[in-house]
């Protein structure tokens, strides 16, 4: 969930503005985002918010937060038309500043001269950010690689980024990623070859693709293997049909055919038909997962083809696994990446990293867009190729480049928020604790009216059989706890802790687990 501040004479300036997926760790959450309260606080000195490209990790909580920061929005065509429909969606697209920078027009926003720098990677329209300030150029390289045969748009070449280097880059913010591969992220125009090759393998069956459906150029690509190997080509997926009809929009995708309906895919032989779909990260919801289950108006034989054209993010590997295992269990054939050429990473390996070190030649190499792991790496990497300097950071670290050594002068928040429901509130907040406790340890309920009498109920206990005996056994407990309270003419605030203790006694005695109790308790008359 990429956000990005730089801060110059005074004045900020955000570079893009993400999210991410929730986890098991945030239960009942599905969107999570960096809090900006370092830079809500100084929102009178936020100039803009500037895009890179549209992926969700860059672009994915501009419609929950752009109308708070209340600033310009800067993007390329292709970004800009996905960012307005999620403005739209959100019905405040007429309320947002939305600029495009067509042409890769160069642009101020108070100190700062900001240029687009086309770069190569898995969706139209990948950009770095050239930023001159005052005290010297800084390169962020948004997410990039170099692809030697690009499907969708024109990266700069060699001669021009060495044209950047030429005239000084004081930083170099760069995309750790996959800072441990030791070969170069490959090309797009191989993918090509790799998937026409194993296509036509599989004559005579039914073969569907997956991939992300934000990859411009890899949508181009099967739009042109579905010609090859003479396939119609059928879209399932309604995060596609947009992905297409924004490409389409934007001038992409030109030559791509006409998808068939679910209907007439479903009528043409087997083999004369080449499915697209989403869902190969797992999500239960998407065209994959319920093709597999059997709740989708496609469906797969024995005999038929599912090639994972996308790689596996950490943490799906269980969702996905759970997909191949049904496939595999209805004997579809599963091919991935590890057995066929038919994907490429979107960032740079070593080779690349090193190229584009060579033709930049940075005073100071900043890495960002990984895990620590990664990025302390690349710090290692850069010095090791001749880069003077590195700065490590972490999130909240404000670090200065210039004037003066660069480094870490101060620490910020940089706390996590979560979309619950239909409010955004702290990932640490106690709803999310409580809910991750509750998660764990279930919970007991203790009412007591006002005559004293007691009601217990349980919910996520491991009980079953057991459960009346143990509701039983647990209001008695309370009972005598209240009793023994009373005597001792304990204040209510004591009365009620003394029942709450007593039902977790029971529980622990019961379940060996330690539930939240709660107790709800009318004045006795």
């Amino acid at each position: 969930m990429n956000v990005n501040l730089y801060g110059c004479r005074g004045k900020w300036i955000m570079v893009d503005l993400g999210m991410t997926f929730s986890g098991g760790e945030y239960p009942g959450v599905d969107l999570v985002f960096a809090d900006l309260d370092f830079i809500e606080q100084r929102r009178e000195d936020l100039l803009g918010i500037v895009l890179t490209h549209a992926h969700e990790d860059h672009i994915g909580a501009v419609p929950y937060f752009a109308k708070k920061l209340g600033v310009p929005l800067h993007a390329t065509p292709f970004t800009a038309r996905l960012v307005a429909a999620k403005l739209e969606e959100e019905g405040i697209l007429d309320q947002i500043e939305l600029n495009v920078v067509n042409d890769l027009d160069e642009f101020e926003l108070g100190p700062f001269g900001i240029s687009y720098v086309p770069l190569a990677h898995s969706i139209a329209e990948g950009n770095a950010l050239l930023i001159d300030t005052p005290f010297g150029r800084v390169f962020h390289t948004g997410d990039w690689k170099i692809d030697e045969e690009p499907q969708i748009g024109t990266p700069a070449t060699a001669a021009e980024l060495s044209e950047i280097g030429d005239e000084g880059v004081l930083a170099l913010v760069c995309d750790s990623t996959n800072v441990f591969n030791p070969e170069s992220s490959g090309s797009e125009g191989e993918v090509y070859r790799g998937l026409q090759l194993e296509v036509a393998k599989h004559k005579g069956k039914r073969v569907l693709v997956t991939t992300f459906a934000s990859n411009v150029a890899r949508l181009q690509t099967l739009g042109a293997v579905a010609k090859a190997t003479k396939r119609k080509l059928c879209v399932a997926g309604r995060s596609l049909d947009r992905m297409i009809e924004a490409g389409q929009a934007s001038g992409y995708l030109k030559d791509f055919p006409k998808p068939v309906d679910f209907d007439t895919a479903m009528s043409l032989p087997r083999g004369e038909v080449l499915i697209v779909a989403t869902g190969g990260q797992g999500e239960p919801r998407a065209a994959l997962s319920r093709i597999s289950e059997g709740n989708h108006q496609l469906s797969l034989e024995a005999g038929d083809v599912v090639l994972f054209s996308s790689r596996q993010i950490p943490g799906n590997e269980i969702a996905i696994g759970r997909i191949q295992n049904r496939l595999a269990e209805q004997e579809v054939l599963l091919v991935t990446d590890r057995q066929s050429l038919i994907h490429v990473s979107g960032h740079p390996g070593r080779p690349d990293l090193e190229a584009l070190y060579s033709w930049i030649r940075p005073e100071i190499i900043v890495p960002v867009h990984g895990e620590i792991r990664h990025m302390r790496e690349q710090a290692r990497f850069g010095l090791s190729c001749g880069i003077p300097k590195a700065v490590f950071q972490q999130n909240g670290d404000l670090v200065r480049l210039a004037p003066g050594k660069p480094g870490k002068i101060d620490e910020v928040r940089a706390g996590r928020l979560v979309l619950d429901g239909d409010m955004i509130v702290p990932a640490d907040g106690d709803a999310i604790v409580m809910r991750r406790r509750l998660s764990n340890v279930g919970m007991v309920s203790v009412a007591i009216d006002a005559t004293g009498a007691v009601q217990v109920d349980a919910l996520g206990l491991p009980l079953d059989a057991d459960r009346q005996a143990f509701l039983d056994e647990t209001r008695r407990d309370v009972e005598d706890a209240l009793a023994a309270a009373r005597k001792a003419r304990a204040e209510p605030d004591k009365r009620r802790e003394a029942a709450r203790l007593a039902a977790r006694r029971a529980a622990g005695r019961w379940t060996g687990k330690k539930p939240q109790v709660l107790v709800m308790m009318a004045t006795e008359r």
